[in-house]
């Protein structure tokens, strides 16, 4: 946990004089995003609405919370009901000279992005990258022939006009300090929670009308040569456990869950490009977010662990409800 992450969800007092220090800071924060929300509303920053709905996955607050699991979910689902949903991703971290950029199975990841490229792997569906995010969702309708776009991250761009918002909070360590950045974690205030479509709580207590998520893990993949797979009886030795994600701590309470032999843990900023020298000797267990980012890289007994999201029948219901209305309306 990084020093600013202590001040935003421990609330040991050697932290409080840090926290309030920060106060001028969140003030001007509050200030510039209200009056960003205020353009919206009343009609001096253009809200760009295109021809088929736009599902937003976000959140109120910085950090691993689960979008991309929920996002790859959803893709599933509306293909299975018929639908062609393309992915619509800022692309952090990617360096490419030119957007909207579609995303393939041989990009560059230093280029496209992690989260993209794992995306693109998972969801067998077109992705395009693009921080303008009407630009990138219209080219997804148009180049792609989607019929409904899903916006990774976005909740807070309110440039492209959504149909459904979706909130994934972190069922573990909720809304932090329940201050604005950069006192605490929040983007906006927790009422921002009450005018979504839907809050999903992700490995927590939910409280209604909070969706329960749960995380399915898979078996371990080898980043060298993914027909090669491992069950954590396979582990007959202690791995060290990699994580440079928004909430490492939260992969490895689930090696701890599977009861995988872990000597290290080794942690990273997010998006964090690994170099050789990153790694020791012997068995790695990563994220398959980090995987994408070592395949070129990778030795002989390094490993990944997919994770899949279970969500209730209700959500599904509600939803599907909510899209057949957008439907009739258009």
């Amino acid at each position: 946990m990084t020093f600013i992450e202590k001040v935003w969800f421990n609330p040991a007092p050697q932290h409080q004089l840090v926290k309030w220090l920060l106060f001028p800071v969140t003030c001007l924060f509050w200030l510039l995003s209200g009056l960003r929300r205020l353009g919206y509303k009343i009609g001096w920053l253009k809200s760009h609405k295109i021809s088929v709905p736009v599902i937003v996955v976000g959140n109120i607050s910085v950090g691993g919370n689960g979008k991309t699991p929920v996002v790859v979910f959803l893709a599933d689902w509306l293909s299975q009901q018929g639908y062609k949903p393309g992915i619509l991703s800022r692309g952090y971290g990617g360096k490419t000279s030119f957007y909207p950029t579609s995303v393939d199975l041989n990009s560059d990841v230093n280029l496209v992005g992690d989260e993209p490229l794992l995306i693109k792997q998972r969801a067998k569906c077109p992705v395009v990258i693009d921080p303008k995010r009407p630009r990138g969702a219209k080219y997804l309708v148009d180049k792609h022939q989607c019929d409904v776009v899903i916006c990774d991250d976005g909740l807070q761009h309110y440039a492209l006009h959504r149909d459904i918002e979706i909130v994934v909070i972190d069922g573990a360590r909720k809304h932090g300090n329940g201050w604005l950045l950069p006192m605490g974690p929040l983007r906006e205030k927790q009422k921002r929670l009450q005018t979504v479509d839907f809050v999903i709580n992700n490995s927590g207590a939910p409280s209604p009308p909070e969706i329960p998520m749960g995380i399915k893990p898979g078996d371990f993949i080898n980043l060298k040569d993914d027909s090669l797979i491992k069950t954590v009886s396979d582990f007959d030795e202690p791995v060290t456990a990699v994580a440079a994600i928004g909430n490492p701590q939260r992969f490895y309470d689930l090696l701890d869950d599977l009861q995988v032999p872990v000597k290290q843990h080794l942690s990273f900023i997010d998006h964090y490009q690994f170099k050789p020298l990153d790694f020791p000797d012997g068995s790695i267990v990563m994220t398959e977010k980090d995987a994408v980012k070592c395949r070129n890289i990778a030795k002989e007994q390094w490993w990944y662990l997919p994770i899949f999201a279970t969500l209730p029948q209700s959500f599904t219901l509600q939803l599907k409800q909510k899209l057949d209305s957008i439907k009739k309306d258009t």
